[in-house]
């Protein structure tokens, strides 16, 4: 059985390595099909396929889009694009702007609770402003020895309501999905069961995201608890989704599973890549 992830960065996002040892720590975990899928940005994608040709695996050439979707911030992964599409690259550009500016909104609230010079320490963690995430200013304050882990900033300081979070505007679902089926992408949804959603708006959204063109959602993933995967396993089958994977990985230790952890899909469903070799 083909041990596959489709859902990784590097540090060209959020991630803290170069893609191609993000490629090495896969391949020594057992991916035979590797996708990187950085946050709104494939420039990282070159680099990518040709180290996963050097460590034997397959590559598939992916993204993921933040888009604002009923107030809230959701995340759509396109698999197996063109990254050099001329619409996708604009709209990448379109959606990151605004990276820097919220970032000093983030640290000017920051410094209101007793935290001073996030942003220049954020920088420390990201070689471009426009790609500066919360998840930035987690990795400083971690440094600084406020909290132990990133997951435990973002509950103290950077979750909605909390002292450091600033609402973003990202693209809507229409524009990613335009920009991922026009790159000839596959559009899925990222880790679902991450969103506060009621049953009733995530149904709305799969409803939507499936009119659009939507084919496949996550549902082992290293955003997902154990008890999810059967969950959305059955979603997927209800609303004639395909079933994605992914540890999700950004940095060692950061991980909720590992590469070689994290477990096959259902026996129910059908994976994304059934017909790609």
């Amino acid at each position: 059985m083909l041990k596959v992830d489709l859902h990784c960065h590097s540090n060209v996002s959020d991630g803290v390595l170069p893609p191609a040892k993000v490629a090495q720590m896969a391949r020594l975990g057992g991916v035979d099909v590797w996708a990187l899928t950085d946050h709104d940005e494939v420039s990282g994608i070159a680099a990518a396929r040709q180290a996963a040709q050097e460590q034997g695996m397959r590559f598939a050439s992916g993204v993921e889009i933040s888009i604002t979707w009923a107030n809230e911030t959701v995340h759509i992964v396109g698999l197996q694009i063109d990254e050099n599409n001329r619409a996708l690259t604009e709209g990448l550009h379109q959606t990151r702007s605004g990276r820097d500016r919220r970032g000093h909104e983030i640290s000017n609230q920051l410094a209101l609770h007793g935290i001073p010079d996030a942003y220049e320490g954020a920088l420390k963690y990201v070689d471009n402003p426009d790609l500066m995430s919360r998840t930035h200013f987690a990795r400083y304050i971690v440094e600084l020895g406020i909290c132990n882990t990133v997951p435990e900033v973002f509950k103290r300081y950077l979750a909605e309501g909390k002292p450091g979070y600033v609402e973003h505007r990202w693209a809507t679902l229409e524009q990613a999905m335009q920009w991922i089926k026009g790159a000839g992408g596959i559009p899925v949804i990222a880790h679902p069961g991450r969103y506060k959603f009621s049953s009733m708006a995530q149904g709305v959204l799969f409803d939507e995201f499936k009119q659009l063109g939507g084919v496949a959602i996550e549902v082992v993933t290293g955003s997902h608890t154990p008890d999810q995967y059967p969950e959305y396993a059955e979603l997927a089958n209800r609303y004639g989704f395909l079933a994605s994977r992914g540890t999700d990985f950004h940095a060692p230790g950061e991980a909720r599973v590992s590469f070689a952890e994290l477990p096959p899909l259902p026996s129910n469903v059908k994976p994304v890549w059934h017909d790609w070799f």
